[in-house]
C-alpha cells in the first residue's frame, strides 16, 4: 500500500493544526492528533448537501447562496452542477490555507470549478456573512466543521444555537433554506430549526457515494414567516 505523504499544514483560528496527505490520487485533511476531517472519496454528503438545498430552489431563477467552509469543494461543485445560469455562490472559507490548497495542492480535485463565474471564494468567518446579512440569501448552506455538535472550534456553537439560527433566519429571504450537515444526528438541534422560525426536516445520507458506507445527517430548513 502506497504511503500517506505530509503536503502541508495550516493552523486554524483557534489553534488546531490541519495537515493535508496524498496517497496516490486519494487526498485526506486530519487534525494533529490524527482525526480525519474529510477525504478525497467520501464527499456523498456533502453533495447531498447542496442537492437537497436546490432542489428547495427550483422556482428561483438567480439564486443568491452562502457555502460555508471550502473544504475539498464537494458542495461547492455539487451546487454548481444543479445551479441555473444566474445563480450566485459565495463560499466563506476561515482558513485562508484551505483556499490555497485548491489549486496548489488539489487541483486534480477541484478542477475548474473555482473558474466559474457564477462563484465568489471568500477568506474569513461564515458567522460574519450570515450576521452582516438582512434578507440576502436566498439559501446558506452550512458544512463547518462537524456540525452542531462541533468539532474542532467552540465557536461554531453560535452558528447552531439559538442566537445563530435567529441570525440565519433574518440572513435569508422569505421561504429561503438554511441546509446544515453534521456527522452525527442532532434532535435537539431539529427542535432548535423549530422553535427559531424553521421548517425543518433531517434527512440521513451516505458519507460515501454509494449505498454503503456511514451515515451523516442533513438538515433542510425552510425560512417561516415575511
Amino acid at each position: 500500500m502506497l504511503p500517506w505523504d505530509l503536503l502541508a499544514t495550516a493552523t486554524a483560528p483557534e489553534g488546531d493544526t490541519l495537515r493535508l496527505f496524498r496517497r496516490g490520487e486519494e487526498y485526506s485533511i486530519r487534525l494533529s492528533d490524527g482525526n480525519e476531517l474529510m477525504n478525497s472519496r467520501l464527499g456523498g454528503s456533502e453533495e447531498a448537501l447542496a442537492t437537497l438545498a436546490f432542489e428547495q430552489l427550483s422556482g428561483r431563477p438567480a439564486p443568491r447562496v452562502l457555502i460555508g467552509g471550502l473544504g475539498m469543494g464537494f458542495t461547492l461543485r455539487a451546487a454548481q452542477a444543479v445551479a441555473p445560469d444566474g445563480a450566485e455562490l459565495i463560499v466563506s472559507e476561515i482558513v485562508p490555507e484551505m483556499i490555497a490548497w485548491a489549486t496548489d495542492h488539489m487541483g486534480a480535485v477541484f478542477g475548474q470549478c473555482l473558474d466559474d463565474p457564477r462563484v465568489a471564494i471568500r477568506a474569513g468567518d461564515v458567522a460574519a456573512e450570515i450576521r452582516a446579512a438582512r434578507r440576502r440569501y436566498d439559501a446558506v448552506l452550512l458544512d463547518v466543521d462537524n456540525g452542531p455538535g462541533g468539532l474542532t472550534r467552540a465557536g461554531n456553537d453560535s452558528l447552531y444555537g439559538d442566537q445563530g439560527l435567529q441570525v440565519a433566519h433574518r440572513a435569508l429571504t422569505p421561504g429561503g433554506i438554511l441546509a446544515v450537515w453534521s456527522a452525527h444526528p442532532d434532535e435537539a438541534f431539529t427542535r432548535r430549526l423549530a422553535r427559531n422560525g424553521f421548517e425543518a426536516r433531517a434527512h440521513m445520507v451516505r458519507a460515501g457515494r454509494t449505498k454503503r458506507g456511514s451515515r451523516h445527517t442533513v438538515w433542510i430548513a425552510r425560512r417561516k414567516g415575511g
